[in-house]
């Protein structure tokens, strides 16, 4: 009887074992590991910062990040494995028009009802949306674009700040008499040539305050409104003029980034997520860097183009409790504790859209500016936050008007049968 006692024991424990043993490797498996795609450069190091202070606060979730580039290759590689369903656990990406063309109903996981979107500004939520879905959730503050500015070379050159493009014209040509590049140009990052364009959107829309709906509505075009023109006839401008650097049209963005912050170079056209970088590589000439908006004709109407942040979104192949872990990470990104993580490590760019988030006193001098632009009344959104019109071949235009291979007038016709091919894509009304 006692055997028969002893064998029953041994049969009921035995699998009471192998299911011990069996937890046991579960906790020894480790954290839960998520990819997440970012681009390389300004993004990165953001990514990086959120993913670091996340990760310090939540032991049990290990982040890698997976580099692309950035521009229109970038895009094609987003768009690639979202279609193939190759996409990481989550990724980072813009807002606005080019979030639409992501197909995003289809293709990504909607966080409207999520209780961390509470405190997301409903100015931002409008930039990730479509229909009644929310898609994503910001991973940075929102951005100036315009000029950078070295503020040591213009102390010694006793220049003033150009409301008007006249005056920055001028600017540049005692730069340049000086043996300064007046403007860095740093094609060799197709992305950074559109800045001329895409800041200019400030001055278009103060000529013409309905150009967003109308442009939407297939009702104007850049190639023939003459406010529009003007960012493609700045470029071709800097190429006539000579206020590009030698060597500009295979520079990089990180060079670019190197020629302002020791003073090689005066204006920079570029998004203020630049600081970022330079407070990296070149934390000793931050404080030297100032921004101004991009001047156009009627120094009355002077203000900003501002660039609503970027955005985390999770792709509908990741489920289970990877998609809850990414869900954690998109809440503490938007928590005070995470903003103040991230601000210890990159400095802001300019202000949050995240309700309670303050700027830190000791912000830095470009970002101060962008704001009293913001506070003044004086700023607007890029266009491709008012309306899902944008042609993916924009930088391509650009970096041949800025080379002098193409004329602007030729340029902006061809952006426009651009952006015509990519709203039928779309299906927008009108197109």
């Amino acid at each position: 009887m006692a055997k028969k006692v002893l064998v029953l024991l041994v049969i009921v424990l035995l699998p009471l074992a192998i299911f011990a043993a069996g937890q046991a490797e579960v906790k020894k498996a480790g954290p839960i590991t998520l990819t997440y795609l970012v681009a390389s450069g300004s993004d990165q190091i953001q990514a990086r910062a959120a993913a670091d202070g996340f990760m310090a606060r939540n032991p049990d979730i290990r982040i890698e990040l997976e580099l692309r580039p950035g521009g229109g290759d970038g895009d094609n590689i987003v768009k690639t494995r979202l279609a193939t369903k190759e996409m990481t656990d989550f990724f980072y990406y813009n807002a606005g028009s080019l979030l639409q063309a992501l197909n995003p109903n289809e293709t990504l996981v909607d966080l409207a009802n999520e209780p961390f979107m509470d405190v997301i500004d409903d100015a931002f939520k409008t930039t990730v949306a479509q229909g009644n879905s929310v898609f994503g959730t910001p991973n940075q503050t929102a951005m100036g674009g315009g000029i950078l500015y070295n503020k040591r070379v213009y102390e010694r050159l006793g220049l003033s700040i150009p409301k008007t493009w006249a005056e920055f014209a001028a600017n540049n040509e005692k730069i340049k008499r000086a043996g300064i590049t007046p403007v860095i140009a740093t094609y060799g990052d197709t992305w950074t040539s559109q800045l001329f364009v895409l800041a200019d959107y400030y001055n278009v829309q103060a000529q013409i305050p309905d150009f967003a709906d109308r442009y939407t509505a297939n009702q104007i075009k850049y190639a023939s409104t003459p406010a529009a023109l003007k960012g493609f006839e700045y470029l071709k401008e800097g190429y006539d003029k000579g206020w590009y650097q030698s060597g500009f049209a295979t520079a990089k963005y990180d060079q670019g980034l190197e020629m302002l912050a020791k003073g090689e170079g005066a204006h920079y056209p570029m998004l203020s997520m630049a600081l970022a970088n330079i407070d990296a590589n070149w934390p000793e000439t931050v404080e030297d860097i100032g921004f101004f908006a991009q001047p156009g004709e009627d120094a009355s109407k002077n203000g900003a183009t501002i660039w609503m942040l970027s955005a985390n979104y999770i792709p509908k192949t990741t489920t289970g409790e990877k998609l809850e872990a990414v869900k954690r990470f998109l809440a503490y990104t938007v928590s005070p504790e995470g903003i103040s993580d991230m601000n210890k490590a990159v400095p802001p760019a300019g202000p949050y859209l995240i309700k309670g988030a303050k700027l830190p006193d000791d912000v830095l001098p470009a970002v101060q500016d962008i704001a009293r632009y913001i506070d003044a009344g004086n700023s607007a959104p890029a266009l491709e936050f008012v309306s899902p019109v944008k042609g993916p071949r924009l930088e391509q235009f650009c970096v041949a008007v800025g080379t002098g291979q193409m004329s602007p007038l030729e340029a902006a016709a061809n952006y426009d049968r651009d952006v015509t091919n990519q709203s039928k894509q779309l299906g927008l009304p009108g197109w």
